[in-house]
């Protein structure tokens, strides 16, 4: 048994909030519409990424000696691909090196094609409390249209066993725009996963991203009558929170929604710009007011790059920004910064006030893009 306490926690006081993200860039299968850093591999590059992965984690004992972990993310790629020896091996490294919080929010990724009672065991084991798995759809020929490797039989039996397992924090990922995929097919899966009683959905529109199969086929104006229209594309955007809501969940971020008290804490971590650290391949870092990749050097941000992180990160959420949050962080009123681009965007009905806080309107989160690109322009 990993003993899932470091000794440090108990001889040291620990302050600062670190949530750590470790990126597993295996998959068996690459899906077409999937930019994301991963690639198939055999067993023998698999484990020797686990060893370097172990060695790079041990390297900051040093460096991480003023945080508490409050969040563990292990995301890919498909880390369910991984052995169960392998993952033990990923997390003893972790709790040796990290002051991990007793009551720490640890996710996993998994495709339904690789789960196993097995795997999940040991998950449990380790302290894995929550799972993410990919349905994207509940329909069969959407899904081979995706590239992903599993049935939505697949899915319901992942599931099930995964419940049968102890979890009891799962978020299940949907996705919409699919080719050939109608709103009526999107209700479908909409009502399929939140039947399910998920304490968490994400659901996602598809972006057709440079470098991927569906960019080489749809780029350019190609194939476009195999994708959903716009107003095919905009009913689903306003079915989804309509039918999730009459499940019970509620939507605390734009593409995000959970049963109360189940909000994914590591997701609003990075939207509160909490303190992270990525380890493995392309992985991305935020600590001491540094921004990095894996392998490449520091860049300190800037004052007016910071605030506007503040802006349009926090304003994803649907509590928005504190204008209290934002003196206390930065010494200045958020109205000597911003005053122009505020009252323009609550003229336009984007953006609304109350006790303290901006957030976004219905119509701003309809076009969340927009709003979010005007505080980059502030100089």
């Amino acid at each position: 048994m990993i003993n899932k306490v470091k000794g440090a926690c108990k001889a040291q006081k620990v302050m600062k909030e670190l949530e750590l993200y470790i990126h597993i860039p295996f998959c068996v299968k690459k899906c077409f519409y999937c930019d994301f850093l991963s690639a198939p591999a055999g067993e023998r590059e698999r484990q020797m990424y686990i060893e370097s992965l172990c060695g790079r984690i041990r390297s900051y004992a040093e460096s991480v000696k003023a945080y508490r972990v409050v969040s563990i993310f292990v995301g890919g790629g498909t880390p369910s691909i991984l052995e169960s020896s392998q993952i033990e091996r990923l997390f003893k490294s972790v709790y040796d090196v990290f002051c991990v919080d007793k009551d720490a929010e640890i996710t996993i990724e998994m495709n339904p094609g690789t789960v196993t009672k097995e795997k999940l065991h040991t998950y449990r084991e380790l302290g894995i409390n929550r799972l993410s798995i990919g349905l994207q759809s509940e329909n069969n020929e959407e899904l081979k249209k995706l590239g992903r490797i599993h049935t939505c039989e697949d899915f319901l039996s992942a599931y099930q066993t995964a419940r049968k397992a102890g979890f009891q924090n799962i978020n299940i990922d949907l996705m919409s725009g699919i080719p050939g995929q109608t709103l009526e097919s999107y209700e479908k899966s909409l009502h399929f996963a939140a039947g399910l009683k998920p304490e968490h959905i994400s659901a996602y529109s598809l972006i057709i991203e440079e470098g991927t199969p569906f960019y080489e086929k749809y780029a350019g104006g190609r194939h476009v009558e195999e994708l959903p229209d716009e107003d095919t594309e905009r009913g689903m955007y306003v079915r989804t929170k309509e039918i999730l809501e009459t499940y019970g969940y509620h939507r605390y971020e734009i593409s995000n929604y959970a049963k109360q008290g189940f909000e994914c804490r590591h997701n609003l971590g990075y939207w509160n710009r909490t303190e992270y650290l990525g380890i493995g391949t392309g992985a991305s870092s935020f600590m001491n007011h540094q921004r990095w990749r894996e392998g490449e050097e520091p860049e300190t941000l800037t004052r007016q790059e910071e605030m506007e992180e503040f802006m349009f990160l926090g304003l994803r959420k649907m509590e928005g920004v504190s204008r209290a949050d934002f003196l206390k962080s930065f010494g200045e009123e958020m109205e000597t910064i911003y005053k122009e681009t505020i009252i323009k965007l609550k003229g336009q009905k984007l953006l609304s006030e109350k006790d303290g806080r901006l957030f976004l309107t219905e119509y701003g989160i309809d076009i969340s893009n927009y709003v979010l690109s005007e505080f980059l322009k502030t100089p």
